[in-house]
């Protein structure tokens, strides 16, 4: 499943290697996808328009006024990954990075109040099984 080097030994075709970046969120992707198509869509019209105006077919002028419009719905669409982007991270939150200020602080509140709990809980225990009586009876 591999090839053979100077060795003899087979090595892997490919070696996978970690994803530098994580991947977009789904609705996010989708609004890029169609972006990408209306611009492509957009990209052949406006050509197509250049080379009837070139030919001087009669299809060049409304060639052009649909590459007019289809510009405006390829802004939209544009705009719409940027919006839906930036809703996605307002509703799902940022990825907070690992040295962020905030996850430091609930660290260590978490860690107060663990040693807490066991500070109560030892106490309880201590009281419970009579600790400080001098005497068995």
């Amino acid at each position: 499943m591999g090839t053979a080097d100077e060795t003899g030994m087979q090595r892997p075709l490919w070696a996978d290697e970690p994803v530098g970046r994580r991947r977009m969120p789904d609705p996010v992707r989708t609004a890029a996808v169609r972006a990408v198509i209306v611009t492509a869509v957009t990209m052949i019209q406006a050509m197509v328009a250049f080379f009837c105006t070139l030919t001087g077919s009669w299809l060049a002028f409304p060639m052009l006024l649909s590459s007019v419009g289809s510009t405006v719905v390829t802004t939209w669409a544009v705009l719409d990954v940027w919006v839906t982007r930036q809703v996605w991270n307002q509703r799902n939150g940022v990825v907070s990075v690992p040295s962020s200020t905030a996850r430091q602080l609930r660290r260590e509140r978490r860690r107060a109040r663990r040693t807490a709990r066991v500070a109560a809980r030892e106490a309880a225990r201590i009281r419970r099984r009579g600790a400080g009586r001098l005497s068995q009876a």
